[in-house]
């Protein structure tokens, strides 16, 4: 397979859109940082090649972009959101890929908005934005999903401790085939006891050797 080369713009372009992200709400940046390294290696485990999975991690990276436009209010809740501000929280895929959307001339980028817009989406048709399910959710969406949502139990925020770790996998168990894609629940607990924490910055240099990694 024949892989377009990537723009030297792109790279400052990526880094500055994580910046922004970073600048905004360094709990979703670090968020994002985590999902994208689980993310790529739930795409290793789960056999995909080298370029399937940068696009995975980048996609993760990106996944969360839309929430920079969010009010802290409905962002940083710690109760019960209404119905009115779920529908804000629940365009935030949307609002992910419209960022990226001006990149898409380049094949890369392009390849990473199915995962970006449709991690949310559930394999029974109830997530959202799009309401798809089964195989026909994207299977980047379904790998970003489970390292979303697995990140989303075990971290800690402000005002809420986060969960232990095999309660995490017990839930992931619990909700595989309904919510999750039960082969990728499967393959993400067998491979991510064996996997490292991540705590590499992102800047302009990680991005770039990432991308030319599969340029």
């Amino acid at each position: 397979m024949a892989w377009d080369n990537i723009p030297d713009w792109a790279y400052s372009v990526t880094e500055t859109l994580l910046q922004a992200l970073k600048e905004r709400d360094p709990y979703t940046y670090g968020h994002c940082r985590r999902v994208a390294h689980n993310a790529k290696l739930l795409a290793q485990a789960a056999g995909l090649n080298e370029y399937e999975q940068r696009v995975i991690e980048f996609s993760s990276m990106f996944h969360d972009l839309g929430k920079i436009g969010i009010p802290d209010s409905i962002l940083l809740k710690p109760g019960k959101l209404t119905n009115e501000e779920q529908a804000v929280i629940r365009y935030h895929p949307i609002k992910s890929a419209e960022i990226l959307a001006p990149l898409s001339q380049v094949p890369f980028f392009r390849a990473t908005l199915p995962g970006v817009r449709h991690h949310h989406e559930r394999m029974d048709g109830l997530g959202y934005p799009d309401g798809v399910f089964g195989e026909n959710i994207p299977l980047s969406a379904r790998i970003i999903l489970i390292s979303d949502t697995f990140d989303a139990m075990t971290s800690t925020r402000p005002y809420r401790k986060g969960l232990p770790i095999e309660h995490a996998y017990k839930e992931l168990t619990q909700f595989a085939g309904r919510q999750f894609d039960p082969q990728l629940v499967k393959t993400f607990l067998e491979a991510h006891p064996k996997w490292a924490s991540y705590e590499e910055e992102i800047t302009e240099t990680f991005v770039a050797s990432n991308f030319r990694k599969i340029a």
